[in-house]
């Protein structure tokens, strides 16, 4: 028996009159995903529990099966695993964004722009990140560049004490006054978040990138505070050698820390721009090599969410249906049995920008135990079939067992 997690972050949301009142999953293209939901059991299944942060970490560690009521310590302490990061268990980790700030003079007047700054290239941010480590690494705190805007910020000795943090795709488009950091050990992190203005300002990455007409990379926001990450091996919980397939740090860090083998693929971005089938071969590969278990999260839904890209995110999901779905789906048959699971970790509503701990749709497929199912895989749809799982983390045992 083979085993495919296809998750496709951020994938669920509300309808949108921009899509005639349909949401992204109703609107798209997507064959292949409505072909199996014929023959599928559908449902909705919680992720994120009331009272927890709907973000992607405690979501797919949910969809993953572990609980994150047990093992959740933050969402950078899993990213700076999988940049390489040997954290100690007095080390605390923030995730730290390079973002494009509007340009007033005073900084508490500034607005969030872009989150991500453009997409900035991996390598242009190594360039920006590795300068700012230059002014602010010392005994206290260290920088580390990541991925495309993705990086992260080490305090030793530090503390959790700093107030709360806000991720900054969440307050794109708003000043940045009310959401600051003001806790009562977070004077450390606001001086750099001010400094770094001052010293990417005048960067030659950055006016190279505005001689090009690209959002220049002119702050950094700290947020998604933890400790030292310890997760359960995925083997021992579930009995399956697994694999990760990713483009984001968070997920390389959740697939390492669960003793999956993390797969580098070339050209994955998180984005529309990404190597689509380049993560579908990935995932054949590994099957062939042994692997019983693998789990594909393209991040491409997620990002034109925060965005507000409605038919962006429509396509990211008909890509997904094309070039990786399509290309696994004929391979996966020359295996006497197998099972999918395709489902996002949470919801990102392009009307709200940010992601929601609503219910999200599951489809699980089974080649030799085929069931009837529905004609399409879309959330009403899925709400219709009454079959809910209330607590997230059961998802996964549901999908080995049934």
């Amino acid at each position: 028996m083979k085993y495919v997690v296809l998750l496709c972050d951020g994938m669920s949301d509300y309808p949108v009159g921009e899509l005639d009142n349909k949401t992204p999953m109703e609107k798209a293209f997507k064959p292949n995903m409505d072909s199996l939901a014929k023959e599928s059991a559908i449902g909705l299944v919680k992720t994120v529990a009331d009272g927890m942060k709907p973000g992607s970490d405690v979501a797919n560690l949910s969809v993953l099966g572990y609980d994150p009521e047990k093992y959740y310590t933050g969402r950078s302490p899993l990213e700076a695993g999988s940049i390489g990061i040997n954290m100690l268990r007095t080390d605390v980790s923030f995730r730290c964004n390079l973002i494009t700030l509007s340009d007033e003079p005073v900084y508490e007047d500034k607005t969030i722009i872009d989150y991500c700054a453009d997409d900035i290239s991996t390598k242009e941010a190594k360039i920006l990140v590795d300068y700012l480590a230059e002014h602010f690494n010392n005994d206290k705190f260290r920088l580390y560049s990541g991925v495309s805007y993705r990086h992260c910020l080490i305090q030793h000795n530090g503390t959790l004490d700093v107030g709360e943090l806000v991720p900054p795709h969440d307050i794109t488009g708003k000043k940045i006054a009310p959401y600051i950091p003001s806790g009562k050990n977070a004077s450390a992190l606001y001086g750099m978040m001010k400094k770094s203005c001052e010293l990417l300002k005048e960067h030659p990455v950055n006016k190279t990138r505005i001689s090009k007409g690209r959002r220049p990379a002119n702050g950094i926001w700290l947020w998604g505070e933890g400790v030292r990450a310890e997760l359960e091996s995925f083997e021992k919980l579930y009995g399956l050698k697994g694999s990760m397939i990713s483009a984001v740090d968070l997920l390389k860090g959740i697939g390492k820390f669960s003793g999956m083998n993390v797969v580098e693929v070339e050209g994955a971005t998180g984005y529309l721009d990404t190597n689509f089938e380049g993560k579908a071969y990935a995932a054949l590969k590994e099957l062939e090599n042994g692997s019983d278990f693998v789990y594909i999260h393209v991040e491409a839904p997620d990002e034109c969410g925060h965005r507000n890209e409605a038919e962006n995110k429509v396509r990211s999901i008909e890509i997904i249906d094309e070039k990786v779905l399509g290309l696994i789906l004929p391979e996966l048959e020359k295996y006497d049995d197998y099972k999918l699971l395709i489902c996002p970790d949470h919801a990102t509503p392009l009307a709200l920008k940010t992601h929601t701990n609503d219910p999200v749709p599951f489809l699980i497929y089974k080649k030799s135990a085929k069931v009837r199912g529905i004609n399409s895989f879309t959330e009403k749809a899925a709400a219709g079939t009454g079959l809910f799982i209330e607590h997230g983390p059961s998802l996964m045992k549901y999908f080995i067992e049934l």
